[in-house]
């Protein structure tokens, strides 16, 4: 089951439902871990054959109509294919299940205190200078508006006293040295057999045709300081995890809210 294309992902727009999360069913979990993990994988977060359907901000807008029907239909000149002969009842509760993956209704206990761990994000820390939230802050790494609305707060503590675990390829540093002996260090935007892009922690894009570069390196550790847990008090990771996780919960409210009004 390939659930929706990166580039197909916003062609559905959101319809008029009734939010499904925090429904989900037994049947929902069997039928999503039996014909839909094989691609997404059991969390829904993309695997070898399919695209995450749990984190993308695209999918995670679209309304449960838009999502029952693509379940229903599949998507033409993708790899989803239509699973009509579920019918109805089950169509519904993977659809129900997939909201949960999604963490949509979802009600987590802070550990700390999340005002003081705005000040950590936007001053202390200098999270700010690379991540965004809602708008604010940079643009070197993630955006994370929406990031801690499908993990837990381990998960969240984890990402940020351990960055390199489980790393994401896309987000590996690159080190790269010009034929007159520049080098420059940042994350690969874009990169084929012939050519590179490459973002600084300025911010700044650099265009290099390969033939140009004396070496490059894919190093296998992200930009981010890996010296958080030591850096900060496990007082201030509370406070930090506890901020992400509050913008994360608003987020799926404001979702719930969207779908209610539609």
């Amino acid at each position: 089951m390939q659930f929706l294309s990166p580039g197909r992902a916003g062609a559905e727009q959101r319809g008029a439902s009734k939010s499904t999360a925090n429904r989900t069913s037994p049947e929902g979990t069997r039928i999503f871990a039996s014909r839909c993990a094989g691609c997404h994988g059991l969390d829904g977060r993309g695997a070898e054959r399919g695209p995450d359907i749990a984190n993308r901000a695209e999918i995670q807008r679209l309304s449960d109509s838009a999502l029952l029907r693509i379940v229903r239909n599949g998507v033409q000149g993708t790899g989803m294919p239509s699973f009509r002969t579920l019918g109805d009842p089950g169509i519904q509760a993977v659809v129900e299940h997939l909201r949960n993956l999604q963490g949509q209704g979802k009600k987590i206990k802070l550990p700390g205190n999340p005002e003081q761990g705005k000040s950590l994000f936007f001053r202390e820390t200098g999270c700010s200078q690379c991540h965004m939230v809602r708008g604010e802050g940079g643009f070197m790494g993630s955006d994370l508006s929406n990031y801690t609305s499908t993990r837990s707060v381990d998960e969240v503590r984890t990402a940020i006293t351990d960055p390199n675990k489980n790393l994401d390829l896309r987000k590996r540093t690159v080190v790269v040295i010009t034929t007159d002996g520049t080098k420059l260090i940042g994350i690969a935007r874009n990169e084929d057999n012939f050519t590179l892009q490459l973002q600084t922690a300025d911010g700044t894009f650099h265009f290099y045709k390969k033939s140009d570069l004396r070496n490059i390196e894919h190093q296998p550790q992200s930009l981010m300081p890996r010296d958080y847990g030591s850096r900060l008090s496990p007082k201030d990771l509370d406070d930090l995890v506890s901020y992400l996780m509050r913008v994360g919960q608003t987020s799926d409210q404001r979702k719930s809210t969207m779908h209610e009004e539609e």
